[in-house]
């Protein structure tokens, strides 16, 4: 769980990633506004609503106690009718609204709800609290496709120094320009083997109607452990290691980074 912020007419509304969904703080969208924080309970008591986040869950919640929803949908709008997010949660198992304590503390919601609670409170604040969600959203897609051309660019710059390796320490003198590509491409699958667990020729047979190779394909921290293998390797290379043994090592250094990189938070933030 991390936490993000927008700022929307001069309020600062915290954002949590949960479970890979963005929750929105309703105690935070309500600050400004006179009534405070008894505007969600209020929310709460409209039968619209009710109905509403029951549709949420019946779509994203496979958990959701219908049955106690029907219980509570009966009472709302009579005068005694009383809600709490509390309440809520531990009546039918949902999870789109939740209520903490700590430091991330307050009433959040899933930003689908969120949404519709801002129209209750204001349209005009619904749609500055779109604007500024979309925004960030965008920030963080430019900034992972920086991060993903960044470590594709030093997959290629490390290609190069592994290729060197190989010119320097495994292609004999005086070979045909036939027998250079052979040895380029052999060592290549070595790597591809020990990261992807076939070679390009495989994959191609594989993936026939793919434009691109399987490194195009490849996920981000994919392409950080490439990376690392490629430095890796032209060491080894350089240690006159033998193929077979270095392609045990290189597979034994893929699994552990693999697990590292999957996880880490940083990276799940990264990809989300």
């Amino acid at each position: 769980m991390y936490k993000q912020k927008i700022i929307v007419k001069g309020a600062e509304i915290q954002i949590i990633s949960k479970e890979n969904e963005d929750y929105i703080s309703l105690s935070d969208m309500v600050k400004d506004f006179e009534g405070g924080s008894a505007l969600i309970e209020q929310w709460l008591r409209n039968k619209d609503t009710i109905e509403f986040l029951a549709v949420w869950e019946e779509l994203n919640n496979k958990n959701f106690n219908s049955i106690e929803f029907e219980g509570i949908r009966k009472e709302a709008g009579t005068n005694r009718f009383f809600l709490s997010v509390k309440k809520w949660m531990s009546k039918t198992n949902a999870k789109g609204v939740f209520a903490s304590a700590g430091r991330y503390g307050g009433t959040y919601a899933h930003k689908d709800i969120a949404f519709e609670f801002g129209s209750w409170l204001d349209p005009k604040f619904k749609l500055y609290l779109i604007k500024e969600f979309q925004r960030l959203k965008k920030e963080e897609s430019d900034q992972l496709k920086v991060q993903w051309n960044v470590q594709r660019t030093i997959s290629k710059i490390n290609y190069r120094i592994h290729t060197e390796a190989i010119k320097e320490n495994l292609i004999p003198p005086e070979v045909s320009k036939y027998q250079v590509q052979f040895i380029y491409a052999n060592e290549a699958d070595v790597l591809n083997v020990a990261l992807f667990g076939y070679t390009a020729k495989e994959w191609r047979e594989s993936n026939p109607v793919k434009t691109g190779n399987l490194r195009d394909e490849a996920s981000l921290e994919q392409l950080v452990v490439l990376s690392n293998l490629e430095s890796i390797n032209s060491v080894l290379i350089r240690q006159d290691i033998s193929q077979s043994e270095r392609l045990i090592k290189l597979n034994e250094i893929a699994i552990s980074q693999m697990k590292s990189l999957i996880n880490s938070r940083s990276i799940k933030k990264l990809i989300k």
